[in-house]
């Protein structure tokens, strides 16, 4: 389940008062490429990382005003839920299907590599929210699976891990 947020620092301390955690935090993500609706956008983004059981929650803060679907849903003064993800370990054939039944690409782009990739399909008038599909093949889906390990039991130390000196 994907936020979209303006302040990430303070949606993590409201999910942290809810019992969701550990966050893992990334102030700079850095992708291989992204594209937006079809070209190329130079956008920035913070994310945090924990789960809730089986459940991942993902908060995006856009750090520059690049277009994407973040800024999009942002700038239409929405702020929360933005979109679902679906996990996959045939990122091509998803990627394909989806294509093939006519939804089309927001934004994309690919983190790590080839097996990183991930696909935004602007599906919110038919399902109220974008859907996301997410290659899981590779080092990022052995990233979530850790994640869902070490929020399983989580004692509640080191509630925000990774980039905690670049909050401010």
């Amino acid at each position: 389940m994907g936020y979209v947020v303006r302040d990430i620092n303070a949606e993590m301390q409201r999910w942290l008062a809810q019992g969701i955690g550990p966050w893992f935090y990334v102030h700079d993500v850095e992708t291989d490429y992204f594209t937006y609706r079809g070209s190329d956008s130079p956008m920035k983004m913070s994310v945090a990382l924990a789960n809730s059981g089986d459940v991942q929650i993902e908060l995006i803060q856009p750090r520059n005003d690049a277009p994407s679907l973040y800024r999009e849903f942002l700038d239409s003064g929405r702020e929360g839920l933005q979109h679902i993800a679906y996990w996959t370990d045939d990122y091509q054939a998803l990627y394909d299907k989806a294509l093939a039944s006519g939804y089309q690409v927001g934004h994309e782009g690919s983190i790590g590599g080839d097996l990183g990739r991930f696909a935004y399909f602007d599906t919110e008038k038919t399902f109220g929210h974008i859907i996301e599909i997410s290659d899981i093949s590779g080092p990022k889906g052995q990233f979530f699976r850790y994640i869902r390990e070490v929020a399983a039991t989580w004692d509640g130390s080191e509630p925000i891990r990774g980039d905690v000196d670049k909050l401010a």
